[in-house]
């Protein structure tokens, strides 16, 4: 028996070494372990970064190719209605004497009418007066990309193809997930990170000792939370270099500055203001402000997430502290009244025994 038992024994160390074997040798097993690996990396802090901004020059490439080389409909209409325009006040010129002032001016009129109310309704429909190479540079849909997957939107730069339209449709469905987690990650490796900081410098600048009974000084270790006044004051600094450096670069006021910043980092984006917007009349640096832009809004949104979970943070701690205080003091409110009806029924007892 104890033979049978030590050969079988010995078949199965063989089997599972055999076993184990074609597993780490099956390339289907290290393509499976590599994909775990790189899905667990993709889901840490530094993965969902890089994700995000990987998936956003993705995403500007795939637009600029749909909407850069697609003929666009509009500007070829405008360029049609003008040269017709100006063939018609040629022929109206030709026709009529120019002693005929009337009918000169009332051709002319009618016609110019025509052209206004078709430029008009051009405009409704997205026409600004620049072609696709000029509006869909890299830069800009990269700034296009982030409007989508961010859900800020500023609506400056939008498709006109049916292949762009569809191809935003898809990107903002998978686009968004990867943005809240994004939001989730660096808001919690930026608070913990901030949250070190400011720990560090408060211990350095206050220390509470207590004397202990064996004489050695031990620091009293109290749960230390950063306040939200802090965190308004990082979100003001950073609202206030925005304003500094877009105010700069594109010759708005502070106020419109400040106001695009604050509409950015909120996610309202009415798009009135946008860094770049004119790049065909810009300089060479519109391209770089737009790649600036990009980086001050995205590590903005990270700093906004930060913010609210410190804040979050702050007010459950304070929460619990008042919830603690109204604890002590109603029972402090209940000794006290359980302490005065004892003296009252003692007081009425002594009084009953004086007149007895």
């Amino acid at each position: 028996m104890e033979r049978h038992y030590n050969h079988s024994s010995i078949h199965g160390s063989y089997r599972s070494r055999d076993s184990t074997s074609t597993t780490e040798s099956d390339p289907r097993e290290k393509i499976k372990d590599c994909l775990r690996k790189f899905i667990a990396f993709m889901f840490t802090q530094v993965g969902v970064g890089a994700l995000v901004v990987c998936y956003a020059i993705l995403g500007a490439a795939s637009f600029m190719h749909i909407e850069k080389d697609s003929p666009d409909e509009q500007l070829e209409n405008v360029h049609q209605w003008r040269q017709t325009c100006v063939e018609e006040l040629w022929n109206i010129t030709t026709k009529y004497n120019v002693l005929n002032h009337s009918a000169w001016m009332l051709n002319s009129n009618s016609v110019l009418k025509v052209f206004q109310n078709n430029i008009t309704g051009a405009i409704h429909l997205g026409y600004n007066g620049r072609a696709s190479e000029d509006i869909w540079s890299f830069p800009a849909a990269l700034m296009y990309s982030l409007s989508v997957f961010t859900m800020i939107g500023y609506g400056n730069v939008v498709p006109k193809t049916v292949w762009g339209k569809i191809g935003t449709i898809a990107y903002a469905c998978f686009g968004i997930p990867i943005y809240v987690l994004y939001f989730c990650n660096m808001g919690k490796v930026l608070a913990k990170t901030f949250k070190w900081l400011y720990i560090t410098a408060h211990e350095c600048s206050r220390r509470d000792d207590t004397l202990l009974e064996d004489g050695e000084i031990q620091p009293i270790k109290r749960k230390i939370t950063v306040p939200s006044t802090a965190c308004l004051w990082v979100i003001s600094f950073y609202i206030l270099t925005g304003t500094i450096m877009f105010g700069a670069w594109e010759k708005w006021n502070y106020l419109d500055s400040t106001y695009f910043c604050v509409i950015s980092l909120c996610k309202i984006g009415f798009g009135d203001f946008v860094p770049g917007a004119n790049i065909a009349d810009s300089a060479e640096g519109s391209h770089l402000k737009l790649v600036i832009n990009f980086i001050y809004v995205l590590l903005g949104m990270g700093l906004v997430a930060m913010c609210y979970n410190l804040m979050c943070e702050d007010v459950r701690v304070k929460v619990r502290e008042l919830r603690q205080d109204l604890k002590n003091c109603l029972d402090d409110i209940t000794l006290k009244i359980t302490v005065c009806m004892n003296d009252t029924k003692y007081y009425h007892q002594k009084q009953t025994r004086n007149i007895k």
